[in-house]
């Protein structure tokens, strides 16, 4: 989008809206990101995604084999117009995807793998997500590089998906916002971001552009 374009499309967005883009950008982060597998309830997957914008992680990659492609709008509450949703239909072209990306492949586990208390954050990281019954599916586990936990002290061996991915995200973030990494978006990125939640924050975006592109003419 040129620049002119997307100066007359924040001209249709509050003063806030537009400060609020430039401050969330700035907590904005790719060097996390977060992967779910076939997870069976969508309500599930949508609040993960919730997780993820909250915790300022800007994709989210959904392997999708066996249940097709949903999302829940109302327990996403508008997230997936804030997080960069990536499907695929197998786990072996998402982790071909992440790993051309520089990702290392991080499997949560309830049973075993590092703590989050001594997990290494000086290397970009896909944390997987699999189904609170199964698990991560042994095609997946064995492509990870590494296996994370959370600590349990009860008699319950397992959490809800949604559960799981807020506790880890909620501690890792915190962690890198102070790690001698850089965590932040780059310009472009920033940019290629702001475009889309600029349009996707206005009801008319496709007439807008498509009129303002004839007046360019």
């Amino acid at each position: 989008m040129e620049p002119e374009l997307l100066r007359h499309l924040e001209s249709f967005l509050t003063p806030r809206r537009r400060t609020l883009f430039d401050r969330v950008l700035l907590e904005r982060t790719r060097w996390l990101t977060v992967v779910t597998e076939d997870v069976y309830q969508m309500h599930n997957t949508s609040a993960v995604m919730r997780s993820c914008d909250v915790f300022g992680i800007q994709d989210l990659h959904v392997i999708e084999k066996r249940f097709g492609k949903r999302v829940d709008k109302e327990i996403a509450m508008g997230a997936q117009k804030w997080v960069d949703i990536h499907r695929h239909n197998d786990a072996q072209g998402c982790i071909k995807t992440l790993r051309n990306q520089g990702y290392q492949i991080v499997a949560t586990s309830p049973r075993y793998g590092e703590q989050l208390s001594t997990f290494d954050l000086r290397q970009k990281s896909a944390l997987v997500f699999g189904t609170e019954k199964n698990g991560i599916s042994p095609e997946l586990m064995q492509e990870a590089d590494r296996t994370l936990t959370i600590p349990m002290h009860g008699f319950t061996e397992s959490l809800n998906i949604s559960v799981s991915a807020a506790i880890i995200l909620n501690d890792l973030v915190s962690k890198l916002r102070i790690a001698p990494v850089d965590w932040t978006l780059s310009e472009q990125e920033k940019y290629a971001i702001k475009c889309r939640w600029t349009k996707a924050s206005i009801k008319d975006a496709a007439g807008i552009i498509e009129r303002f592109k004839s007046k360019s003419k």
